[in-house]
């Protein structure tokens, strides 16, 4: 075995044993133990029981994206300092000094990949165990914890036509027609999912100190870019896991809404938003970092507004006769 077999093949074993536990699950209820929808349903289960388990690492990602945001300021008044600075001393202190910034409000710029990169383990061995049914059904064997009957009836089940472990570009049996249409539906949901997302993130989860760092331009790349890189790796990908990655960045898109709407990022136009919903309800407004309702005396005043200057009249004068 090559070794990022060996790597996954805890994984393969993990994902193959919740969808057979689920579409046993499903046939012991009554769903037709060879359809494709119990085997969806089962892909589906899988999704949410890996996103349910990642649920606390979520919370931890949402402090530690707050935490980036609240050190922005202090980020960039360092950034200023060693402007122009490009000695290896120089480097080194605003190194030291920018990871004591990370420490000190608990977070550092990798939390937020960190719920992707768990998943990523998973999601590959989806992607060998789907990938492995055809080789695994010629052959007569099992793969992970799927027997060969099992592996029989995921080769031989499908959805409107199409077989769930058929891809766009290798194909895989079924009808062709029906496997490209189905293919090309799923990599359009998965791409603008995700793309929807990032977008409500930075559009309604940002505050303007954030969204004006050099981070933030970066994230707005990346904001198209993966979302194509996404696409054009899913004509590569079986039905099966096009399905299991649009159900979870569908997951992901609801609870981050659900983020948006009621834990709203310090200074953001969605912090602003909860608080002129509770001011519309005749609710105190709260402090967004600490979730506390504040206190009268705690609350800004709203700025002064700008007065346009008034020019001095020039006095008429009197005109020579």
């Amino acid at each position: 075995m090559d070794p990022l077999g060996t790597i996954l093949l805890p994984f393969e074993w993990l994902v193959s044993f919740v969808m057979v536990a689920f579409h046993e699950a499903l046939s012991f209820i009554g769903l037709p133990a060879a359809s494709g929808w119990t085997w969806t349903f089962s892909i589906i289960g899988l999704v949410l029981v890996i996103r349910g388990a990642l649920i606390p690492v979520f919370v931890k990602q949402i402090k530690a994206q707050r935490g980036m945001q609240l050190l922005q300021p202090d980020l960039q008044k360092l950034q200023a300092k060693y402007k122009g600075k490009t000695d290896q001393l120089s480097r080194q202190a605003m190194a030291q000094e920018q990871m004591a910034l990370y420490k000190q409000h608990g977070t550092n710029p990798f939390s937020a990949c960190l719920p992707m990169l768990i998943q990523m383990p998973f999601f590959f061995g989806l992607f060998r165990v789907l990938s492995g049914i055809s080789n695994a059904q010629a052959n007569n064997t099992g793969i992970g914890a799927m027997t060969h009957d099992q592996v029989e009836q995921f080769h031989n089940s499908s959805i409107l036509g199409a077989p769930l472990s058929a891809s766009l570009l290798h194909g895989g049996g079924g009808d062709a027609v029906a496997v490209a249409i189905l293919s090309i539906l799923m990599i359009v949901a998965m791409t603008a999912s995700q793309f929807i997302t990032q977008k409500q993130i930075m559009a309604k989860n940002m505050s303007d100190a954030a969204m004006a760092s050099p981070f933030m331009r970066q994230q707005k790349i990346l904001l198209y870019i993966l979302p194509l890189v996404f696409g054009i790796g899913g004509i590569n990908f079986p039905i099966g896991v096009l399905i299991y990655w649009t159900i979870s960045n569908l997951w992901t898109m609801g609870q981050q809404f659900y983020v948006i709407r009621r834990m709203p990022a310090p200074g953001s136009p969605a912090a602003r938003a909860l608080n002129e919903r509770r001011a519309a309800k005749g609710l105190a407004p709260i402090d967004v970092t600490t979730g506390k309702v504040m206190r009268p005396e705690d609350i800004p005043p709203p700025p002064e507004p700008k007065t346009q200057r008034q020019q001095p009249q020039r006095k008429n004068r009197k005109k020579k006769s």
